[in-house]
């Protein structure tokens, strides 16, 4: 028996070891600070820091397991920052199991069933957005979707990957997110191709604004690609009218894509703030997200499957299929960036059968009602100033004082906020001021939680004020 090998024995105990610890970190979650402030960079690195062990050390490599968890942020139910799931702990089993079975869920051959839960979850998740009869598959989240998106739009309207880019132009809201650009960047295009369309009192894409772009672009003789149009911003959570980009797209024989990353699946909750996203020739969005899934489950939807052969399929002998058949002879290579994958598909094939559909979309209709109470209790202070609508989670707000420079004053109360670990919230930019920003997408969360936010933000201002 080779050393690296494990004995049935030893691994029984260290995952029931291990399993015990996640259980008791789960069971105190709602208890712990929303951030480990008790520790420091250089605490840390001296305590996790260390040369790689020439000898095993067998159980006792799990020692700093508790450590780990220690001084990590918890998915806590006052964890508001960023657009980040909560990590349903069904999935995590799913991932647990998923690495144990090892499969690469590249082709049908190299893992049947993980190539075919992965197209049922799919399929799933393409009729949970409006959009039955799309294909695709999971990815590692939603740059990647967009990314992958955007490769095909680029092979659809300005074929490059014969003989090389040749120009092109993206179209995208002025609150779109980083991902478009870096996707530019990293087809060819660069940063200076994507073209940032202005934006309504609602943070959405002027439609107006949107056609004289196109048309300046043609006059210049650029060659117009795709207009990318999003479900939920990140600063705001707006939604783009989807309905009036795709008759534009259409008009101009533009590819449409839909960066969905953050509110897509929203529209298990609130279908009608998402009409017309179904015209989309492709669309991401995140499991990971809002059905808070482990982190690293992502999803690009398209249209046309061929679009996405045109876009990814080149393939060396030694991958080939030798079947015929069209289920086992099935590559996802040939439609992805991705060779090896692992089996991201069992996580939310499990946690999706466990709880079903309905209570996924019961608890997005929770979080956006919590949006609504904090959007009420902010309104309601009169220490604090909403700078923008709460269009599905995301409230952004200010700390007002005629004391000094609010943008100063506001970075300092995040980071007093942060630094208490009673709530986590992040920032954001709206219309050049700095904003407190608390986004709601966790399942743990409860109407307490999400009113600690006012509380704490008036705390932290009078903290700093003495």
């Amino acid at each position: 028996m080779r050393l690296i090998a494990e004995s049935d024995k030893s691994f029984r105990s260290l995952a029931h070891e291990t399993s015990d610890l996640c259980a008791g970190y789960l069971e105190s979650l709602a208890d712990l600070p929303t951030y480990p402030s008790d520790v420091s960079g250089e605490e840390l690195e001296r305590l996790l820091l260390s040369e790689v062990p020439r000898a095993g050390m067998g159980a006792a490599a799990f020692d700093l397991l508790p450590q780990v968890f220690h001084n990590s942020r918890p998915a806590s139910p006052r964890f508001f920052g960023y657009v980040f799931g909560s990590g349903e702990p069904v999935a995590a089993l799913g991932a647990f199991a998923a690495s144990v079975l090892h499969q690469n869920a590249t082709a049908w051959r190299s893992g049947p069933a993980a190539i075919t839960i992965e197209r049922t979850v799919v399929r799933w998740l393409a009729d949970a957005v409006g959009c039955s009869g799309f294909e695709g598959s999971l990815t590692v989240g939603g740059s990647l979707a967009n990314l992958m998106g955007l490769c095909m739009a680029r092979e659809a309207k300005a074929p490059a990957n014969e003989n090389g880019v040749n120009g092109g132009v993206f179209y995208c809201s002025a609150e779109g997110h980083m991902s478009i650009v870096k996707a530019a960047a990293l087809l060819g295009l660069g940063y200076a191709s994507v073209r940032s369309i202005p934006v309504d009192g609602e943070f959405c894409m002027r439609p107006d604004a949107l056609r004289e772009a196109i048309e300046a672009d043609l006059c210049a003789g650029l060659k117009p690609i795709a207009v990318i149009a999003t479900a939920g911003t990140t600063a705001t959570g707006s939604i783009d009218p989807f309905s009036a980009i795709a008759d534009i797209a259409a008009h101009y024989g533009l590819w449409m894509h839909v960066d969905g990353a953050y509110g897509a699946l929203a529209r298990l909750a609130v279908p009608e703030l998402f009409r017309g996203m179904e015209r989309a020739d492709s669309l991401s969005l995140d499991p990971h997200k809002w059905l808070y899934q482990p982190a690293g489950c992502g999803c690009l939807l398209y249209r046309d499957a061929e679009a996405a052969r045109r876009a990814f399929s080149h393939s060396g002998a030694y991958v080939r299929s030798l079947s015929s058949d069209p289920i086992e002879g099935f590559a996802m290579f040939d439609e992805s960036i991705e060779l090896s994958r692992p089996f991201r598909a069992l996580n939310l094939w499990l946690s999706l059968r466990y709880h079903g559909l309905d209570a996924f979309a019961g608890s997005i209709g929770e979080d956006l009602r919590l949006a609504r109470v904090l959007a009420d209790a902010v309104d309601a202070e009169p220490k604090l100033k909403r700078l923008a609508p709460a269009a599905l989670s995301a409230v952004c707000f200010q700390y007002q004082d005629s004391s000094g420079d609010l943008n100063s004053l506001n970075r300092a109360i995040l980071d007093r906020v942060v630094r208490r670990g009673r709530v986590y919230l992040s920032n954001a930019s709206i219309n050049g001021e700095f904003a407190l920003r608390a986004c709601i997408v966790n399942h743990r969360s409860t109407e307490d939680d999400v009113r600690a936010v006012v509380s704490e933000v008036i705390v932290a201002a009078g903290e700093l004020q003495r």
